[in-house]
């Protein structure tokens, strides 16, 4: 193998980090040893309602698979994201919405945030949503989308997001797996100057789901649309009448927050649920130690909400820390390829988080579109989907970044809810290509195809040996699935379906999927 260049931590970014190697190595260790006790530690980072005394419930046994974190808690995602902020930030941005067309934009503070919420949660129980109802959202990259996942957690229905890309079967699927009764929907999406017949497709979804009785449509284009008396209601009419006030429901911690559907190149889509307490702890605290997010910063994840990405990183785990999240709707060569810096010089962007497919389809542009921007307030950047090839890597480090912004190459999945394995910007020399090591609570292990562990410099499957508070907890409406695809190859132990290189270092590399999956630029 051809020598891998080791680039240090940077002084600058070490001085002020959360976290520097010896810090990192401290607290990995204990999270190791006493996980009851770090975590009892760090899930007091959000606001329960009623303090959990139980921290950790977990089997990955055979004939036994439960994962329980917090569970005498009672909390909310939509209380922890905004509520909670209101004293102390309510006049602070909590959204940069930055629109396809670069006129376009929005700034959302805490305060706005709150009664947008308020508005459309109780608009939506005006229509008879409630607690542990199904709603899915069919969205285009709007703030709408946001104020629809926190307006669901509000009241304590079960969001699920379907990406604004999928055809009217996928998502009729999607909703008849789930038994949702309601969708919030636009008019048409915007993208690369493009209209996207939102409505038109839920409108074909619907004709297989006679069940839906209520369909949110937020009019974002004015477009011709057909319309279902009785069933649909104007987003914007519906919240104008609503009250600017609702409650956050108190939710116990095991209470199920969103449903994501993965696509499996085989079976039917399988819904990874996630619940609320350890999910909103893990996405909160791997948020701010993975990209070193201090107050005041603007933060922007290039992802879609329609997957995981968009989930814990632009909506809960920043607004949980009350960031400024930078939500775009548009595409990053529209109208040219210079648009993602112009974005970061316009607002100001300290933190960028993208894939690696938009990197490699930006190299093959030039240099010229990055080097007529200053993106001289970028501190750290970040990578997410596939591990991100060396040759993008340096290009990125050297040319977006200046080479003096640490890329944190982020691995983990829809199923883990947050990121595991990752530097950490002040604390973890880099090597181009690899993930290198695991987040706090972490345990991976490296297995050969009986099951063996593998220990030391080696390559196999990569399995996590033990839960972490942000993990999938089933497959909505089928444990045995759940079961039956990640803890039944290697039993006691939570299969991540990626084959994995460990490096004399203890740096982790991943090598690919050796499990039966389609992988869309990252999404599956």
């Amino acid at each position: 193998m051809s020598e891998v260049t080791v680039f240090p931590v940077l002084a600058n970014t070490a001085e002020s980090a959360w976290c520097d190697e010896a810090g990192y190595f401290k607290l990995y260790e204990q999270s190791i040893a006493d996980p009851e006790a770090f975590w009892a530690e760090h899930g007091k980072r959000i606001h329960w309602f009623k303090p959990f005394t139980q921290v950790k419930d977990v089997s990955f046994g055979p004939g036994d698979v439960h994962i329980k974190w917090f569970q005498d808690g009672t909390t909310n995602a939509s209380y922890n994201c905004i509520d909670r902020h209101l004293p102390t930030r309510e006049n602070d941005v909590a959204i940069i919405w930055e629109g396809d067309d670069p006129n376009d934009e929005q700034h959302i503070t805490y305060g706005e945030l709150h009664e947008h919420v308020c508005r459309l949660a109780n608009a939506m129980k005006a229509r008879g949503v409630k607690r542990g109802d199904r709603v899915t959202i069919y969205m285009p990259m709007i703030p709408e989308a946001a104020y629809a996942m926190l307006a669901c957690a509000r009241i304590g229905a079960i969001h699920s997001v379907v990406f604004g890309g999928f055809s009217p079967d996928a998502l009729a699927g999607r909703i008849q797996d789930c038994q949702s009764e309601c969708v919030i929907t636009a008019d048409e999406g915007l993208r690369g100057g493009r209209k996207i017949p939102l409505k038109k497709n839920t409108d074909a979804a619907l004709a297989s789901c006679p069940d839906v009785k209520t369909v949110f449509v937020v009019k974002r284009t004015g477009g011709d649309i057909g319309w279902s008396e009785g069933r649909d209601v104007w987003y914007h009419e519906a919240c104008a009448t609503a009250a600017p006030e609702c409650p956050a429901e108190e939710m116990e911690a095991e209470a199920p927050l969103f449903i994501l559907y993965t696509s499996g190149s085989t079976g039917k889509p399988k819904g990874v649920l996630h619940t609320t307490g350890g999910y909103m702890v893990y996405a909160s605290m791997t948020h701010q130690y993975v990209f070193d997010y201090h107050d005041g910063e603007i933060y922007w994840c290039t992802a879609d909400v329609g997957w995981v990405t968009g989930h814990s990183y632009i909506v809960y785990g920043p607004l949980a820390n009350g960031a400024t999240t930078l939500m775009f709707e548009g595409v990053p060569n529209y109208p040219d390829s210079s648009r993602f810096w112009q974005v970061c010089d316009k607002h100001k962007v300290n933190i960028f988080y993208t894939a690696p497919t938009a990197i490699r389809a930006l190299m093959r542009e030039g240099e010229e579109p990055v080097k007529k921007t200053k993106r001289d307030t970028l501190r750290i950047l970040g990578t997410v989907g596939e591990p991100i090839n060396p040759e993008a890597w340096m290009w990125y480090y050297n040319l977006v970044g200046d080479g003096r912004c640490p890329i944190v190459d982020t691995w983990w999945q829809t199923e883990t809810g947050g990121i595991l394995i990752t530097p950490l910007p002040g604390a973890t020399p880099l090597k181009p290509g690899s993930a290198t090591r695991p987040f706090f609570g972490v345990r991976p292990v490296i297995v050969d195809s009986e099951g063996g562990h593998l220990e030391g410099a080696t390559e196999g499957n990569l399995c996590i040996a033990d839960s972490w508070p942000g993990q999938m907890r089933t497959v909505y409406g089928d444990h045995e699935r759940f079961i039956q695809t990640y803890f039944s190859t290697y039993p006691g132990k939570y299969f991540t379906g990626d084959g994995c290189r460990r490096d004399a270092d203890g740096y982790y590399w991943i090598t690919g999927r050796v499990a039966d999956v389609i992988n869309v630029s990252g999404h599956r």
